[in-house]
């Protein structure tokens, strides 16, 4: 880690407004661990959610142009938000395998002078702590362990599926967020609802079901023991949150713990409070 690496990176529209801390909480934890997240200029909106008809390429092209800037800068692309990690990848899994997409999509961008074919890596956050930093070097940075602390992972619907896509974990039994826990010095909680949808998608069409998938999940938690659950996912956040009840639990963003556990939250927080006051 002694030569800092620099990826490309894609915030998202909620990092810049409603989950500015997962945001900060990672850039100041990815400089403590050796690397830098170079956010793309003027990258546009992902949509949230990846539009499933092939005729559909319009939505598609800020995730293309973003992809192809990655690739003209010779880093992979790494990004935080779930919604926008699942665009971006199945994004560029189009651009490789579907031949009309791909055209489409590289008709638009003449104009751009951009011809982009699928050469970019996109990374989660959490896979280059795995991949390419390893598990052990971020336990060898942890300066404050956070020893005693149950924490339970969600991972909702977007980290993992579509499976063959994504290919972040198992999408059955995945482990990745589990194994930060440990590396940060926690101990995880393993619940069987982890990796279930909290419904927030439905929120609009019937209330219910997301209010019901978020008593479930929590409820369930907290029957295996976890003090805390930590997701990547803002929607999972507040739809979980929004809907705790009687819950007991606190759901926060996995940088927060991280940036806790590097040493590097206050100094963090700080920069959010400038930001603000210089808003």
């Amino acid at each position: 880690m002694s030569d800092k690496k620099i990826y490309s990176y894609f915030p998202g529209c909620t990092l810049k407004n409603k989950a500015k801390e997962l945001d900060a909480f990672a850039r100041a934890s990815a400089q403590a661990l050796g690397f830098e997240l170079q956010e793309i200029q003027d990258w546009q909106c992902c949509g949230g959610v990846y539009p499933m008809s092939s005729k559909e390429v319009a939505a598609k092209l800020p995730s293309v142009r973003a992809l192809a800037d990655a690739r003209d800068h010779g880093q992979n692309l790494a990004t935080l938000c779930a919604a926008c990690y699942n665009v971006l990848k199945q994004t560029n899994n189009a651009m490789i395998n579907d031949e009309n997409t791909n055209l489409k999509a590289n008709n638009y961008l003449k104009a751009d002078d951009i011809q982009y074919n699928g050469e970019t890596k996109v990374l989660h956050f959490l896979e280059i702590l795995r991949d390419e930093i390893g598990w052990d070097n971020v336990k060898k940075a942890v300066k404050n362990p956070l020893t005693g602390k149950k924490i339970g992972a969600y991972y909702g619907c977007l980290l993992l599926r579509p499976s063959d896509v994504m290919q972040f974990d198992d999408p059955e039994n995945p482990q990745i967020i589990e194994d930060f826990i440990k590396a940060i010095g926690a101990t995880p909680v393993i619940y069987a609802q982890r990796n279930e949808c909290c419904g927030a998608y439905a929120q609009l069409e019937d209330p219910s079901i997301p209010q019901k998938r978020a008593k479930a999940i929590l409820n369930n938690a907290e029957d295996f023991g976890a003090e805390l659950l930590v997701t990547s996912c803002p929607l999972c956040r507040y739809n979980l949150i929004k809907n705790k009840n009687d819950s007991k639990l606190d759901v926060i963003y996995f940088t927060e713990l991280l940036a806790e556990a590097l040493g590097v939250k206050e100094a963090a927080l700080e920069s959010l409070k400038k930001e603000a006051a210089n808003a």
